[in-house]
């Protein structure tokens, strides 16, 4: 991904808007090379393309970012669950991989899984699997909780493993998401003594986003897929984060 490219992520996510001749205009190339950045960063997850238009994808919307790369996420989700032993009280935190995870999990494995996403638990509710859904301030849109009454509550828990979602990644920031009650309830997972997990593909590598996922020392592996750039793998490895790639 160039420069521009980036810049286009964060002004799409910025403006949740843009046409292309705007993007055009402000980047001074032609349309053909706007349209040409705009399908590369559609077909890898980062935008949709609407009527001459980037649209923002809606990060709350399960079920569409489900479907976004879902071959490479169920890999991922796989690969996660092959990390789990019977009889693990395993937490799931939320985001479309994770959901894939706790569904592969329910039909493989004999735990208890621990979620604070309300779509992860109606997911498996028709599955045999043990599930403790924590209570908090309820976000419709992602049908999850957070606040401080969910944060107290994983405070409360025993769980030898977390899985974790992100929105984005750079080495001066470290791991960072978009959603402020979400990333507090995130950084009250990382105060745990379990084996925390992030789990993501490679397109939030590059991406800057407002809240920061902290410290960097409590975050034990990264899953994810063969496109990850080497300098953040190799960044990763020096503060002695493992870094699993699946195919």
């Amino acid at each position: 991904m160039n420069e521009r490219q980036q810049e286009i992520i964060y002004k799409v996510n910025e403006l949740n808007q843009v046409s292309v001749n705007e993007l055009a205009e402000q980047f001074n190339v032609s349309v053909v090379t706007i349209r040409h950045d705009l399908n590369f960063l559609e077909q890898n997850g980062y935008l949709k393309r609407e009527h001459g238009y980037a649209v923002a994808i809606d990060s709350d919307n399960l079920d569409a970012r489900m479907k976004i790369k879902f071959p490479l996420k169920q890999k991922i989700a796989e690969y996660a669950a092959s990390l789990v032993n019977n009889d693990e009280h395993i937490f799931i935190e939320g985001g479309s991989t994770n959901a894939l995870l706790a569904r592969h999990l329910a039909y493989t494995r004999r735990i208890t899984l621990i979620t604070s996403s309300y779509y992860i638990a109606q997911l498996l509710k028709n599955t045999e699997l043990k599930v403790v859904v924590i209570g908090g301030e309820y976000q419709k849109k992602s049908e999850s909780v957070v606040g401080e009454l969910a944060c107290l509550a994983i405070k409360h828990l025993h769980f030898d493993k977390a899985f974790i979602g992100i929105d984005g990644f750079l080495p001066d920031t470290g791991f960072s998401g978009r959603n402020q009650m979400r990333t507090e309830l995130v950084n009250t997972i990382l105060t745990k003594p379990s084996e925390n997990i992030i789990i993501t593909d490679s397109s939030k590598f590059g991406q800057k986003q407002p809240y920061q996922l902290s410290p960097l020392e409590a975050i034990h592996r990264v899953i994810t897929d063969q496109a990850i750039n080497i300098e953040d793998e190799q960044y990763l490895t020096t503060k002695n984060i493992i870094v699993d790639k699946v195919i």
